[in-house]
Order: structure tokens, then C-alpha cells, then sequence
């Protein structure tokens, strides 16, 4: 089974049987669910819906589908057409929208498509509202409008521009350092729309020389579209033939950000929000939060600022529940994803991009390259790891053994079990959707967190 319902969305392969797979009609019934869910919710008699769509095969059929779904309510719908998931997430509350949908599978390869959903403030819809969607899917009564009521369809496309506006208006991005600079950039957009929309803002910023790697928005993606480095060989590659000062990579809905140094070296994952809350924290206090299997890097550069650190639940949406609950100034996930209340409460690789770009510009310990910056931060490597278990074993159980073994050590319960020691942490979580226990441990070297992790494992199995 390929379609994976969910309180965030629903995703899945495209083809295949009803109920299995992401058919045009499993499309309809979710959309319609969601357009029922807003119409009951808001008791409004006029609805809009912002959609757009990243560049995958399957972009433009899905969002026919979800545009006259939600039309058959009785919901106007402006349609971005080719856009990116933050811009969408912008786009909500500048059209006065109740909601919105994004059509992207993020990361997934191109068979994958997904409906994302927003509310009216442009910010994923929470657990109890996706808990609702997914029984009126399921119970499927909806009410479609009559002829005269039909929904209205709009296209836009000028939240291209109006993105990139927003971020030049951003007060921590300096555009002028930037430029003084002329930075050689790389693009990957692994041909999807982070192929318009990075090289389009990186002209705003002020940068020329621009050497662009699968730009085109043709949803033929040349390489698995997750932004690690086994899949970024080419990218880094380019970097050091062309001598250039950095990679930008971004996955296929462009709200995760990696970066590859001058000499084809990634940057990691994981320090692309520790570099920006960094130079956010140079310039605006206020406390930071990542989830609990992020890096410890960004408690440090958040301690060193004087700031406190908080952890959240796996997730964006419990990302940034936390960040309102704490007033945080900064935050995110270890993928790369960059959240920036001060612009929105998304992930967003082109804020991120603009915010690192403006660091990297205007560092007061002089002219760092993009590799020199990444030294100034402490050495951490995740070991990712997961324990098969069989359907009978009570895997609830087994993390009350484990957190009862470690009770006098530091550790946190509010997503799975993590625990600290000194420099490192273990972080244990059950899947929800299969027999698992995954193993996420982080030290100073791959070895310490593998040794880490292993230790760990050998417990729980123990323990079975």
C-alpha cells in the first residue's frame, strides 16, 4: 500500500487501485473532505483556497482535480500555478484566503504526489483538524454546490516577485553586503520550481555569476530529490571546477535548504538552521527551538548568544507550536528547514538562503569562505538507525523500561525518549504506520555515535 493518510495531508504513488494509491479519485474524496471541513468550520458563505504545486509529472492533473473539487463546493480558488510550499504558505493570508493547498510529495521521488494543508494563516492545519478531514474522507457525505454557485477559478502568478519582495523587506537581509561581494553560486533545483525560484532571488540579492544545475522546472528529476550528500555528487562537483563560493540545493517544493562549501564539502544538513540562528541571534534575542532529533549545535550557538534553547516534538507543525509557546526568534528542523517568524511560521530555503548569504556577507570576524564559517561551529554527527520488532511487543512498554534505566540522566518524554549524556543523546521513537523503533544518536564523531546508537540497540534487545 502506497497512500499514506495522515493529519498533515495525503500522499502516495500515482496509478494504481482506489484506496491503495494516490488515484484521481482518492484525490477528489481528500480535497473534497478538506473543502467540506473549511465550509463547516468557518460557516462562511464565500471561501477561498490558495493552491499551488511543485514541478513533479503528475503537478498539473492533481491540481485540476483539487481545483474542481473544491469549485464543486462552492470555493473560489486562486491557483499560483508553479510555486514553492513557503510561497503558498505567504500567499494565504495575502489573499485574505481560508486556506490552502500545497501539491508536492516534498522529497519523494516523481511517482509521489501529496496534498498539503494549510489554514487560513497560511500554517499546517493541526492534528485535531487533520484527525477530522480524514473521517469526513472517509464517511464521504459531502455536499456539492449547485450550478449557479459553483466555485470561481483565478490564476496568479505574481507570488513569484511578491515572495522575493517580502524577503528583500526583511530587516536582517543585507542586500548591499551581499552584492559587494559577488559570490559564484551553484544551483541544484532538481528540476523542479526551486530551478525559477533560487536563481530569480539570488539575482535580487545582488548575485550574478550564477551557474545553474537542473533548472528546469520539468519534474524530471535527475537524482533522488532529497537534499544529502550521497545524491549531491554532481552539484559538488561543479562547485570546485567552477571555483565558485558555495552550493544551494533545495528539494522539489523548496522548503528544505543544503549547502555545499567552495570546496565541494556539505556544509550539513543540520547546520544550515545552526549557521542562520546564528547571525539571527547577532542581531535579534530571543530564544530558539528545534525538534528532538536535531542537531545539539544550535543549543550551543544559542547558549553562547545568551539565549535559551527549547526542544519540540518530531515535525513542523509541533516545530512551531513550541516556537509561538516560547516567543522563539529562530528555529527549525536538522533537514534544512529554516523557520523565520518574523517572515512566516514555514520552513523556507529562499528566506534561509537570504538570511545565510547576508551572514556570510557580513561576519565580524572578517571574510570567512563558506567552509571557514562551517569550522567555527562545534563537530556533531547523527547516527540514524531503527530495531524491527514483531507485532506482539509492546513497544510503549519498552520505552518505560529504558527511561526507568536512565531515570538520573537528563531526558525528555514528549516524543518518544531521549536522553542526554554530556556532549551526546540517544533519541528513541516508535513508528506509527510500521513494527519499529528508531535509533537516532549524536556525538562528536560518526564512530561515538554509532558506538552510541549500538549501545543503545543492544539494550532495547535485551530487554525484548
Amino acid at each position: 500500500m502506497t497512500l499514506i493518510k495522515s493529519i498533515s495531508g495525503i500522499r502516495g504513488t500515482i496509478g494504481g487501485v482506489v484506496k491503495d494509491n494516490l488515484t484521481p479519485l482518492d484525490v477528489v474524496s481528500f480535497a473534497s473532505a478538506y473543502g467540506s471541513w473549511l465550509k463547516e468550520s468557518t460557516q462562511k458563505e464565500s471561501l477561498v483556497v490558495v493552491i499551488g504545486r511543485d514541478a513533479r509529472l503528475s503537478g498539473d492533473m492533481v491540481s485540476q482535480l483539487v481545483s474542481s473539487s473544491l469549485r464543486g463546493l462552492g470555493i473560489d480558488v486562486v491557483d499560483l500555478g508553479l510555486s514553492t510550499t513557503p510561497t503558498v504558505e505567504l500567499a494565504v493570508p495575502m489573499e485574505e484566503a481560508d486556506g490552502g493547498i500545497i501539491l508536492t510529495a516534498s522529497h519523494n521521488p516523481k511517482e509521489w504526489n501529496a496534498l498539503k494543508l494549510l489554514n487560513h494563516k497560511g500554517e499546517f492545519i493541526s492534528a485535531a483538524e487533520g484527525k477530522h478531514i480524514l473521517d469526513l474522507a472517509e464517511a464521504a457525505e459531502f455536499q456539492y454546490a449547485e450550478v449557479d454557485a459553483l466555485g470561481n477559478y483565478t490564476q496568479n502568478d505574481t507570488y513569484l516577485q511578491k515572495h522575493i519582495q517580502h524577503i528583500l523587506g526583511l530587516e536582517l537581509v543585507d542586500v548591499e553586503a551581499i552584492k559587494k561581494k559577488n559570490y559564484k553560486v551553484v544551483v541544484d533545483g532538481v528540476n523542479s520550481t526551486g530551478g525559477i525560484f533560487v536563481p530569480e532571488l539570488l539575482r535580487a540579492l545582488g548575485v550574478n555569476r550564477i551557474i545553474e544545475l537542473y533548472c528546469e522546472p520539468n519534474g524530471k528529476f535527475p537524482h533522488n530529490p532529497e537534499p544529502l550528500a550521497e545524491n549531491l555528487s554532481k552539484i559538488s562537483a561543479v562547485v570546485k571546477e567552477e571555483k565558485a563560493d558555495l552550493g544551494i540545493v533545495v528539494d522539489p517544493d523548496v522548503d528544505r535548504l543544503a549547502l555545499v562549501d567552495e570546496n565541494g564539502e556539505m556544509f550539513g544538513e543540520e547546520y544550515t538552521l545552526v549557521a542562520v540562528a546564528d547571525y539571527v541571534l547577532r542581531h535579534q534575542k530571543g530564544a530558539t527551538v528545534s525538534n528532538l532529533s536535531s542537531t545539539r549545535a544550535l543549543r550551543d550557538v544559542t547558549e553562547a548568544a545568551g539565549q535559551q534553547y527549547f526542544a519540540s516534538a518530531v515535525g513542523e507543525v509541533n516545530v512551531v507550536t513550541k516556537m509561538k509557546e516560547v516567543g522563539a526568534t529562530i528555529g527549525g528542523e536538522g533537514n534544512g528547514g529554516v523557520i523565520y517568524p518574523t517572515s512566516h511560521y514555514g520552513r523556507d530555503a529562499l528566506v534561509g538562503i537570504a538570511l545565510f548569504l547576508s551572514h556570510l556577507a557580513t561576519l565580524e570576524e572578517g571574510s570567512l569562505s563558506t567552509a571557514q564559517l562551517r569550522q567555527t561551529y562545534r563537530d556533531y554527527t547523527i547516527s540514524k538507525n531503527k530495531i524491527s520488532l514483531t507485532p506482539d511487543i509492546d513497544v510503549d512498554l519498552l520505552l518505560q523500561k529504558m527511561e526507568e534505566r536512565y531515570k538520573t540522566q537528563p531526558h525528555s518524554t514528549i516524543d518518544g525518549l531521549k536522553i542526554e549524556f554530556d556532549q551526546e543523546w540517544v533519541h528513541l521513537r516508535k513508528s506509527n504506520t510500521e513494527p519499529i523503533i528508531r535509533v537516532y544518536a549524536e556525538s562528536e564523531s560518526k564512530e561515538k555515535a554509532n558506538q552510541l546508537a549500538h549501545k543503545i540497540m543492544d539494550e532495547i534487545k535485551s530487554l525484548i
